[in-house]
């Protein structure tokens, strides 16, 4: 049964101190969604017995058929903490409920725009790492992505029973194994470090400790590292005695514990796990004494040692405020003056300063053809019927280019599958619109109707770039105004796609790989197309590279009758001239005269 409502939740969202928004970011397979899932629970929205099994962040078909995630998918979440959990929290709260507005974006490195546009409207980031598999190569590449944006990361390490099951590892080997899992991060998290963002690092001698009858901090520190542990001695030591009875800290008192209790779910041992759970404090239902097997061992861990807990624990004291986030945000945020009135504001996260939102992506709505303008308020408030001014990527200030001034129809929570209307939404949080999708392509900063001296917030900075290119054109003639139409939605709904026609009269479809185009030529077919049928090429990915530096020999070459001779050597093009060809004040059907003529001008600077 859900535990809010979207009063409760609009309640929440002034209390600046009290907001969390974080990405789940992580190589593809690793586990986001399913871990998701146990927040999703938490909050109440699922069942505590299906999560994993719902993946709710998951919201198009074809995610459930292949098992990955391929749109980010944002959910905003409600949890009242107790005072015991939050009595050793330092920073500044208003009172003990949350709000966590939490986006699960993919993990295939196809869908990294994905995630970028994801990181863009968050402040933390959920790192979720297998345990068995480690550190991949697509969570570094997030890992940079996040602390290029100043995204703080927290470290989850997933899929656990993996070790007591699949591998059946004992205690030692599992904490070699974790401790590789941490320092591996802890590198990348080093290599890409902000001075602004300070030491990002993870340590898990920090993490939160059960109470063992001694002074709680001193037992954090001893459950991690060189500490062991003799039972009969009852002594902690720096190495180890060579004793059987002495183990690490972490192997003593945290591995053991949990493979015993799985061993004995597995083996349905049930006399001797009831005895164990009174002892441990954990209560099962009637109905849930009867399960058996891993079902029985899944109840058993979620009653015990429910992932929720921890991980709220871990984002409320780990993971900044939107308060705090914004102070050091701001310079990669704006590209205006720093001490203008829209950068304060964005620094102090003003409700009551000017209006500063970005949208990062547009998510198809229910209704065909039209879309929700997704993005994050930094400063003031947007609200139902509010006059905003849209400032798109090619507006440059003080000229008209790119510019558009129109009402929001309609401000919306994102839930999921399901979408909340709340009257206004203040800075700080993540918000839907809707009105704004004739207006807005791909991404967008939205001020006040007079705020006319702002400036927008800077573009994203993509991992990928779209270089896997189709040619399509419809199967039957007469549908080409819905393959024109198609395209330029399908343009909309993706971060980075890229829908051109060329000289030939050939409609492009560029992408990230192979994969992305495929799920794009999906959703212009069936969504965007009404199922009208299209024909594509091969997919061809264009050669392009360039001269860095100046060649260190100049070549020769002949005319075929020798009497001519022509000298070249390579060199890198001028500044400005790449820029030049870009915006198409040169181009190979120029007068050549008129050509030469701005190109001597880009050389004498």
């Amino acid at each position: 049964m859900v535990k809010f409502t979207a009063d409760e939740l609009r309640r929440i969202m002034d209390y600046k101190h009290n907001i969390r928004n974080m990405s789940v970011i992580a190589h593809v397979d690793h586990g986001k969604s399913t871990l998701t899932d146990s927040l999703v629970a938490a909050a109440g929205i699922i069942a505590q017995e299906v999560a994993g099994d719902v993946r709710m962040t998951d919201t198009r078909a074809d995610e459930a058929e292949r098992g990955i995630t391929i749109k980010s998918t944002g959910i905003s979440l409600y949890y009242e903490m107790s005072d015991e959990s939050l009595k050793s929290y330092k920073g500044e709260r208003q009172g003990n409920e949350y709000l966590i507005n939490l986006i699960d974006s993919p993990g295939h490195v196809d869908f990294s725009s994905e995630v970028t546009a994801a990181l863009r409207i968050t402040d933390g980031a959920l790192v979720v790492v297998d345990c068995v598999e480690g550190v991949c190569v697509q969570t570094e590449t997030v890992l940079r992505q996040a602390l290029g944006e100043r995204i703080r990361p927290v470290l989850t390490v997933n899929k656990m029973d993996r070790c007591f099951l699949e591998l059946q590892v004992d205690g030692e080997e599992a904490y070699q194994t974790f401790q590789r899992v941490i320092e591996n991060a802890n590198v990348i998290m080093a290599t890409y470090e902000d001075p602004l963002l300070g030491d990002v690092q993870v340590y898990p001698e920090k993490m939160y400790a059960s109470k063992f009858g001694v002074d709680e901090s001193k037992m954090m520190e001893r459950l991690w590292g060189e500490n062991f542990f003799d039972p009969a001695t009852k002594k902690w030591t720096s190495k180890n005695t060579g004793s059987a009875t002495c183990k690490r800290g972490f192997v003593q008192f945290c591995y053991e514990p949990i493979k015993q209790i799985i061993n004995t779910c597995m083996n349905d041992q049930k006399d001797k796990l009831w005895p164990m759970l009174q002892k441990l404090g954990v209560t099962m239902k009637s109905d849930e004494k009867d399960l058996m097997g891993k079902a029985l061992m899944k109840r058993v861990m979620q009653t015990w040692l429910p992932a929720s807990s921890a991980l709220l624990e871990m984002m409320i004291f780990h993971l900044p405020s939107p308060a705090t986030a914004q102070k050091y945000r701001v310079e990669n945020l704006y590209e205006g003056p720093l001490d203008d009135a829209y950068a304060n504001a964005i620094r102090n996260c003003d409700p009551e300063g000017p209006l500063m939102l970005y949208v990062s992506k547009m998510i198809p709505a229910s209704d065909k053809g039209r879309f929700f303008a997704f993005g994050r308020v930094f400063a003031g408030k947007v609200s139902t019927g509010l006059k905003v001014r849209i400032m798109g990527p090619n507006y440059v200030p003080g000229e008209k280019k790119d510019l558009y001034v129109k009402s929001v129809q309609r401000t919306v929570i994102w839930m999921g599958k399901r979408q909340e209307t709340v009257e206004d939404v203040p800075c700080g949080n993540t918000v839907a619109m809707v009105g704004l999708d004739q207006f807005i392509t791909k991404n967008a900063t939205l001020t006040n109707e007079k705020e006319v001296d702002a400036h927008p917030i800077k573009a994203m900075k993509f991992s990928v770039s779209p270089v896997v290119r189709v040619a399509v054109q419809c199967k039957v003639a007469s549908d080409l105004p819905k393959l024109v139409e198609g395209l330029k939605r399908l343009a909309k709904s993706d971060p980075m796609v890229v829908c051109s026609i060329e000289e030939s009269g050939e409609h492009i479809i560029a992408g990230a790989g192979e994969l992305h185009l495929e799920i794009c030529l999906k959703d212009l077919q069936d969504d965007f197309m009404g199922g009208a049928e299209i024909i594509k090429s091969d997919p061809v990915v264009s050669f392009r590279e360039t001269v860095l530096e100046r060649s260190c020999r100049t070549v020769m070459s002949k005319s075929p009758n020798k009497h001519n001779r022509l000298y070249m050597e390579a060199r890198p093009l001028e500044d400005g001239l790449a820029e030049a060809i870009d915006d198409g004040r040169i181009g190979p059907r120029d007068d050549p005269k008129v050509r030469q003529d701005i190109v001597r001008g880009i050389w004498l600077g």
